[in-house]
């Protein structure tokens, strides 16, 4: 019981002292998906994603084609080449895994790379639009735990704008 009474006066003092501060929310996905660092990153993504793609599909083309004729000449090879046939197809297949995991990581490496290199470059930005203007406190609404904002707090626009004009001078 005194445990709850503590948690009650805890919270509305809480309350009261939210009241004063000056509160700010970014939509980071957004952002990543709306700023001119955040199109680059996707575009390049989707080009090497397609690379790999047009491999993966080139090599299980080979696989299949690979099984068909295994399937067709099944019949009149003698056992010995069957063996072999047999042999080079599970190697094969076994490469078309190998090759397939590893360009998974990749892309992953890749997606991990640019998300951390523009979360952080977000992070300085919020950072110094928040010193500029006066913010108390600065929200991710996706990983911050946000249920509810109003629009009159959401800096998502303003970062954009100013993450773009940052990557122009940069270039």
């Amino acid at each position: 019981m005194i445990f709850m009474a503590t948690l009650f006066i805890l919270g509305t003092v809480d309350i009261t002292l939210a009241a004063g501060l000056k509160l700010g929310v970014v939509n980071f996905q957004k952002v990543l998906s709306n700023s001119s660092p955040g199109k680059m990153a996707s575009a390049e993504m989707n080009k090497k994603g397609k690379e790999m793609e047009g491999s993966i599909k080139q090599k299980e083309e080979e696989l299949m084609a690979l099984q068909k004729t295994l399937e067709r000449e099944a019949l009149v090879m003698g056992k010995d080449k069957s063996e072999q046939k047999q042999r080079e197809f599970r190697i094969k297949a076994n490469d078309y895994k190998t090759l397939k995991a590893t360009y998974l990581k990749e892309f992953k490496q890749i997606q991990a790379r640019h998300f951390n290199k523009i979360k952080t470059e977000v992070l300085v930005l919020a950072t110094e639009v928040g010193k500029k203007k006066g913010f108390d406190l600065i929200l991710e609404i996706n990983e911050g735990g946000v249920m509810y904002y109003t629009d009159a707090i959401d800096i998502t626009e303003e970062l954009i704008t100013a993450y773009n004009k940052k990557a122009v001078a940069a270039q």
